[in-house]
């Protein structure tokens, strides 16, 4: 069967297109199950948890004993005490079915059942016993532990794991080598997931946990490792490394959203009528093209961001100050709303500041964002322009865009105070742009730049891509240096033509509409 790009389950090589895992499961195995360390596997969803186990049991199974099982069925387990260790029992016999060297007396004794008047002391005892007359270390992974994380039963079972092990490092008992739970939530930090009148269980039962600071995330390596298999398959002839380079500069490593891009081209874009074959797929406008389906959704995980932003009103706030103002976070994982952000991916700390995680989760944000503000400002809805009239052969008239803008804002905002405008400005504009593009492109804004005064937004428009500056005018001073940057940004993208959209105020403002070269370059400015 010939391998393929997978975005739902866990990840096989023999079937799968994959990043090579290796050193990171290396990593793993030498700093943390030989040092006999119990952990949490915590990152955000569809982050390649679930993978990364099965990679580890794989490189385990044949020097420890491993017990490999999942919560994701397991509700019925946490109704009692006595179901949750009997259900825990259940689950670790079938595991043990599939180890190698187990002898029957070893499973009679497991498979034992529990007191029902002692449930959690007799599981206790169980481990005990069985991890001190095994011939190998017993190493437990857990996936799915989000299920259970808020039930007071589930911290129960923590605390008989953490009594366990303290009495291993005493010297007083036997009990697994290693603990590995997998999930979203970092079970040090119930408190984000506990009902009320629960919290004083907040970080007790799992604080003997190591820090679990292994990057998970697919390098532009990797990435360019995991292309490389398959143009041995399909002989595409096509510039693999720099299709490498462009998905990892939308996902920054993201592993469900490299898969969903690659799997996109390979099995929707290729072939369609823009890109007859996988050669034409995988190209920059072929990658684009995926880009544009990604952000553009339905998918899980930008259901699963939009669920989380209406639940968490803090994280929602700090995300909207950041894109559309320009304000700036400490990344302190302390502060409730970078927390949520982080244990949910869509923000990473950079320069000890908060950004959102990648190219791909801010434009899901901007587009979310501004639908929602569109449907609430129905004087700005009611005056956008036709967009068929901004289309010519196929392509986006940035010309005409921008000078309908001028018309637009002076139509609708020239007599908004500067207060107004500064705050909005950039929204603004992109609640116009919007809906122009919509459907065939897609912009995203480079946070070197996306400050209170200015912000350089690269526009994606069916392989051709447009800058805009938007800025705040402070001067004639600053103008020139804005045009100057703005030339230069110009040249790092290798385009001939930008446009400089400048918000002036004042009694005197000048406004219009004005065509420069700068260092060779075109520079439209629209002055509003």
């Amino acid at each position: 069967m010939p391998r393929k790009f997978n975005i739902t389950g866990i990840c096989v090589p023999s079937r799968h297109y994959m990043v090579d895992m290796s050193a990171v499961v290396e990593q793993i195995e030498e700093k943390f199950i030989r040092q006999g360390e119990y952990f949490t596997i915590n990152r955000a969803r569809q982050y390649g948890k679930s993978t990364l186990l099965e990679l580890l049991y794989r490189k385990l199974k044949d020097q420890y004993i491993v017990i490999d099982m999942s919560f994701e069925a397991a509700d019925d387990c946490f109704v009692s005490m006595y179901t949750m260790a009997q259900g825990f029992v259940n689950k670790a016999s079938r595991a043990l079915r599939e180890v190698e060297g187990i002898s029957k007396d070893m499973t009679d004794l497991w498979n034992q059942p529990v007191s029902r008047k002692w449930p959690l002391d007799s599981l206790g005892n169980k481990i005990s016993d069985f991890c001190r007359l095994t011939d190998r270390k017993v190493v437990l992974l857990i996936d799915e532990v989000d299920r259970a994380a808020d039930n007071q039963i589930f911290l129960s079972f923590l605390g008989i794991l953490r009594e366990l092990y303290l009495r291993r490092a005493a010297g007083r008992g036997d009990t697994f080598q290693s603990v590995v739970l997998a999930g979203v939530h970092d079970i040090r930090n119930l408190k984000a997931k506990l009902h009320p009148g629960q919290e004083q269980s907040y970080n007790s039962p799992w604080n003997i946990a190591a820090e679990f600071n292994v990057d998970m995330s697919l390098s532009r390596d990797g990435i360019r490792g995991m292309l490389a298999d398959y143009e041995a398959d399909h002989h595409t002839g096509s510039d693999m490394d720099a299709a490498a380079d462009m998905i990892y500069e939308y996902t920054d490593g993201y592993p469900f959203l490299v898969s969903y891009i690659c799997k996109k081209v390979d099995e929707e874009i290729a072939g369609s009528s823009s890109f007859p074959d996988r050669t034409a797929a995988w190209s920059r406008e072929g990658i684009l093209e995926a880009v544009k389906l990604l952000i553009k959704g339905p998918n899980t995980l930008y259901d699963d961001m939009i669920k989380h932003i209406s639940d968490h009103q803090d994280l929602r706030e700090m995300l909207n100050n950041i894109l559309f103002e320009g304000q700036k976070y400490p990344y302190q994982e302390y502060d409730k709303p970078v927390s949520t952000g982080k244990m949910f991916g869509f923000i990473m700390e950079r320069d000890g500041m908060v950004t959102v995680a990648n190219r791909i989760f801010e434009s899901q944000l901007y587009s979310y964002f501004l639908s929602e503000e569109l449907k609430k400002n129905h004087r700005q809805r009611e005056a956008l322009p036709d967009r068929n009239q901004f289309i010519q052969s196929g392509f986006l008239d940035m010309d005409l865009v921008m000078e309908k803008f001028y018309e637009y804002y002076q139509g609708l905002y020239s007599e908004e105070d500067e207060n107004f405008i500064e705050k909005y400005g950039r929204k603004l504009f992109l609640m116009y742009l919007k809906p122009i593009i919509n459907g065939a492109g897609n912009f995203y804004v480079e946070d070197q730049s996306r400050t209170r005064l200015r912000t350089d937004i690269v526009i994606d428009y069916k392989g051709q891509q447009y800058i805009v500056e938007c800025k705040i005018w402070h001067g004639a001073e600053y103008n020139r240096q804005g045009e100057k940057q703005l030339a230069g940004y110009l040249e790092a993208y290798r385009a001939q033509k930008g446009y400089l959209l400048s918000f002036r105020f004042g009694k005197q403002k000048k406004t219009g509409i004005s065509r420069r070269q700068i260092n060779g370059k075109e520079i439209m400015e629209i002055v509003v």
